[in-house]
């Protein structure tokens, strides 16, 4: 590439907005799509996302702020999907530029649920994206921590070495430490499974359960995790490193964690229905539990965590009976 790579974030939400600010850090200017104009308009007057993360202050000179998505895919060489994954589809329906000969990196933690794929797959599968070309950012990280800058972690993955090298460099800064990885598949899958995690060990925590026993949930759930992944991707990998078990705790744990928040809700008696429109966003988990099912119906894995936080949002089970049946199945 014989000019600066060029980097455009894709998305308004605060995974977006904590991106485009650890980029701002160690490059002269990115594009930033978002399609809320309300926003874009605020950011350009006030310097900071009104909805998101409103805390963090930006120098609008180093953004180019667009609703327009060809504008800003067109605009660059490396591209940063950071949409939940159940809008991702709709998202790309605008797209009239060619995609093929970007390089795409996906800070999306979800399945996209009109392929059932991770967004990684998605992208190969349907813009015929090489492997090569396509890359994860993982944590573990909360968007709330980069705003507060408290030091963070990141692991970035992709089949071609030196790209996950560039999106690294770009991505570090004083408090993001990163570190990189070739496991694009695994890592993604930890990423959408550690969010079905999350919801259990929120709506225990929303059932009166305590300490010890989401200690043995998250346990549990580390080795489901990876019986899981090992069915869909088989590699030498240490699902102790933090881009699976570190990224599981954080979302299992942190009062940052919207699908911890979003399961304790439901634990407390909220339906499905009353606890998204009370948190007024995304819990990512909500979607990739029935995903993770389906699939998992012809992987054939052990995952009795999956089935229970599927049989409570899906099929209407009552929690306190499904926990009580699942304390029987851990250990």
């Amino acid at each position: 590439m014989d000019h600066p790579v060029k980097f455009a974030v894709i998305g308004g939400g605060s995974w977006a907005t904590a991106i485009a600010k650890m980029l701002c850090v160690n490059l002269a200017e990115i594009a930033w799509y978002m399609r809320n104009e309300v926003a874009i308009n605020h950011i350009k007057e006030y310097k900071h996302n009104p909805n998101y993360l409103s805390s963090v202050e930006f120098d609008t000179s180093k953004i180019r702020l667009t609703s327009n998505l060809d504008d800003a895919i067109a605009y660059a060489d490396y591209v940063i999907f950071a949409i939940p994954s159940a809008f991702l589809s709709k998202e790309l329906e605008k797209l009239t530029v060619n995609l093929s000969d970007k390089i795409i990196f996906s800070a999306i933690k979800g399945i996209v649920p009109e392929t059932s794929l991770i967004v990684g797959e998605h992208f190969h599968e349907i813009y015929n994206i090489p492997y090569d070309n396509i890359g994860v950012i993982t944590g573990p990280c909360h968007a709330e921590e980069v705003a507060m800058e408290r030091l963070s972690y990141l692991t970035i993955a992709c089949g071609d070495a030196e790209k996950a090298e560039i999106m690294a460099e770009n991505l570090s800064g004083n408090y993001i430490k990163t570190k990189i990885s070739d496991d694009i598949v695994g890592t993604e899958y930890a990423a959408m499974l550690k969010n079905i995690y999350a919801i259990a060990a929120g709506m225990a925590h929303g059932l009166g359960y305590g300490d010890n026993f989401q200690a043995l949930l998250m346990s549990n759930a580390i080795r489901e995790m990876k019986k899981f992944i090992r069915k869909v991707h088989k590699m030498k990998r240490n699902i102790n490193d933090s881009a699976y078990l570190g990224d599981l705790l954080v979302t299992g744990y942190s009062i940052f964690s919207r699908n911890r928040m979003f399961g304790n809700m439901i634990g407390k008696g909220y339906t499905v229905k009353s606890a998204m429109m009370e948190m007024s966003m995304v819990a990512e988990g909500y979607y990739a539990t029935k995903s993770a099912y389906k699939l998992n119906e012809n992987l054939g894995a052990k995952t009795p965590i999956i089935n229970a936080v599927y049989g409570i949002l899906y099929e209407g089970k009552e929690p306190k009976n499904v926990f009580k049946k699942l304390t029987d199945k851990l250990d």
